[in-house]
């Protein structure tokens, strides 16, 4: 297994490196179980972010774009409403039995100094490989979000267990940042105080590219050797 330590300036920066150490650095792991058997290049990845605020908060080359991220960021991390079919989503595991977001705001209203602010979306049940009506177990990829204040700012430090590094890292990284601004606004306000966004870090045992995507990220990280196809299918047609 091999692990690697990412630093990025924002968040399309961290999708750009991310992408560009799996598919040139990454191992080759065969999928045998969960929602896609297939082959997939991955690494076990430690991510830092220094500036998760900066925007844009996704690339314009992403398969996502900011309105989808907002919209994941509230209804899918927040507020936690789940859709018809849905057996679950991060933030109804956020909110229920135990509403961990509004536990937090208090705890970090009267001591900033606290470091036992975890939040958890993982439960027991989870380790089941069949559900109760013997469907293979879809058990949540972010496991869980630990939070520290230092230097007046609010850090976050995430762990995804399984993480689509194409379709699934940028509006993850992006969306966790505009939680943590909306959960940094939500402890101001309660105790009157002034804090900021800080870093995003994420550590995942399996960040990964799909055998389907690879066409797609070999596209996206060889736009000069795709430039120079192009142009030689062009002269080898002219001179046809």
């Amino acid at each position: 297994m091999k692990h690697l330590k990412i630093s990025a300036f924002d968040c399309p920066d961290a999708w750009f490196k991310v992408l560009s150490r799996i598919w040139y650095e990454g191992d080759a792991f065969p999928v045998g179980f969960g929602s896609e058997a297939t082959e997939t290049k991955k690494l076990n990845l430690t991510i830092e972010i220094e500036h998760p605020e900066n925007r844009p908060l996704v690339s314009d080359k992403a398969s996502c774009d900011f309105k989808y991220v907002q919209g994941y960021a509230l209804e899918y991390l927040w507020s936690g409403e789940k859709q018809e079919g849905e057996p679950y989503t991060y933030g109804s595991r956020l909110n229920r039995p135990i509403n961990q977001i509004e536990e937090a705001v208090k705890r970090y209203a009267q001591e900033q100094k606290d470091r036992q602010v975890t939040m958890v979306i993982r439960i027991p049940k989870d380790i089941e490989k069949f559900d109760e009506n013997k469907n293979p177990s879809e058990p949540p990829c972010l496991s869980l979000i630990d939070t520290e204040i230092s230097d007046n700012k609010l850090h976050l430090t995430c762990y995804f267990r399984s993480w689509d590094a194409f379709g699934g890292l940028p509006a993850n990284i992006a969306g966790l940042q505009l939680f943590n601004e909306a959960f940094v606004n939500e402890i101001n306000e309660k105790g009157r105080l002034s804090l900021s966004t800080g870093k995003l870090i994420f550590h995942s045992k399996n960040c990964h590219i799909y055998q389907r995507q690879y066409g797609l990220v070999k596209e996206l990280l060889e736009p000069k050797d795709n430039a120079k196809r192009l142009a030689k299918a062009i002269t080898d047609k002219k001179e046809t």
